[in-house]
């Protein structure tokens, strides 16, 4: 009788593990099956363009603002993740100063920056990926695409972010060089919009948070963050994005991305 019992309660727990199925998946499984879906869900933009305004604010709360311009490619073939070009245009003494980003999956990543100044192209060095971005508290990997395969991921917990409730999933670099041992991000269950990454340094310390915010939806299916910002909790800098005029589909091309480019970004 009590095998009977114990066999039963095998069959209905086993049927309950089915007909929840996220139950049924580890920490590891259910992050990874997040991330796979935050992906699937921006698939198909194609390209595209953006304006933006930076502003730069030291501890003291003193400024200074940039303007600058965006374009993204999307890539979708093995081992390869998009790419993207960040143009200046003020103030004057960085204008027509410009980035390639060539996000890679397994490979080093590729990054060229042109320095109008000394009219020269600069390769970043996959090694220096973890400096920052011109004087900004994003570092250079911070522009480089979120590819799936480039992390590891475990689901924390779920939790109420403001009004919505959120997925908290930690992920963990395994490209090569990265400036972070673990990134916490903060996940809206029901659009799949990154709210909060937190950023902790090879000393396994918090060093920087990004919130974003005022999403938008583009073409009835891909979400953009109109105001993001960067806060270093070590430094007490700031970084703050403001996007505005996004243009998707916009007819760019593999070559309007080349590090010929740069030099007539302008």
């Amino acid at each position: 009788m009590n095998r009977l019992i114990g066999f039963s309660s095998i069959l209905l727990s086993s049927a309950l593990l089915l007909s929840t199925g996220l139950q049924a998946q580890t920490a590891q499984e259910k992050g990874l099956a997040i991330a796979k879906e935050l992906d699937r869900r921006d698939l198909g933009w194609t390209d595209s363009k953006t304006s933006l305004k930076m502003v730069l604010k030291n501890r003291q709360g003193q400024t200074s603002t940039r303007q600058l311009r965006n374009i993204s490619y999307e890539v979708n073939a093995p081992g390869l993740g998009d790419k993207s070009m960040v143009i200046f245009d003020s103030p004057g003494d960085i204008e027509g100063t410009a980035l390639l980003s060539y996000t890679k999956i397994t490979k080093p990543d590729d990054q060229w920056l042109f320095l109008p100044a000394i009219k020269r192209i600069k390769r970043i060095s996959s090694a220096n990926k973890s400096g920052p971005f011109v004087g900004s508290e994003f570092a250079y990997e911070d522009l480089l695409s979120n590819e799936v395969e480039r992390y590891r991921y475990k689901w924390i917990k779920d939790t109420a972010c403001g009004k919505l409730t959120c997925f908290v999933v930690e992920r963990y670099p395994v490209y090569k060089n990265s400036g972070y041992t673990r990134q916490v991000v903060w996940i809206d269950q029901k659009e799949y919009r990154v709210l909060r990454v937190d950023f902790y340094d090879r000393k396994k310390s918090l060093l920087k948070t990004l919130k974003l915010r005022s999403y938008k939806k583009y073409l009835g299916k891909h979400w953009r963050a109109l105001k993001q910002q960067m806060q270093n909790h070590q430094t007490g800098k700031s970084t703050s994005l403001t996007f505005a005029g996004f243009k998707f589909k916009s007819g760019l091309q593999d070559g309007d991305f080349t590090p010929a480019r740069l030099k007539r970004a302008r």
